[in-house]
């Protein structure tokens, strides 16, 4: 992939880094502030709402976290010259996915053979 190209998906994945940073310590200042909150609830139903809220703020704090390690994951390929390049079989990941997705690790290809192989693997838990 030449410089160009990659500067784009440098600024691209900035800016995501950027969204998604201000997403997690906002999600995370939310969750802290529902546990501190003692508001009186005494009502079951009333704290039951409440622990959903909470644990609602918590999830979208770990997803916001999860999205942060991917993206510096993909400057990090970026920086190493490795981004672009599908990590199971080698081949180019299209600019076309790359645009959808620029944290892409996987060609759609693999991306569906590995996520075959999860679910095959939880449903064999089960």
């Amino acid at each position: 992939m030449d410089e160009k190209k990659l500067d784009h998906y440098r600024t691209v994945l900035l800016e995501q880094l950027r969204q998604q940073s201000e997403a997690a310590r906002g999600n995370q200042n939310d969750a802290l502030e529902f546990a501190a909150n003692d508001d009186g609830v005494k009502d079951v139903a009333d704290q039951s709402v409440k622990d959903v809220s909470q644990e609602i703020e918590y999830r979208l704090s770990e997803r916001a976290s999860q999205a942060v390690a991917d993206i510096d994951q993909a400057l990090l390929r970026i920086e190493e010259g490795s981004y672009g390049v599908c990590a199971r079989c080698g081949k180019d990941i299209p600019e076309r996915r790359l645009d959808a997705v620029p944290t892409a690790r996987y060609d759609a290809e693999c991306q569906t053979l590995i996520e075959q192989a999860s679910g095959e693997d939880e449903h064999a838990t089960l």
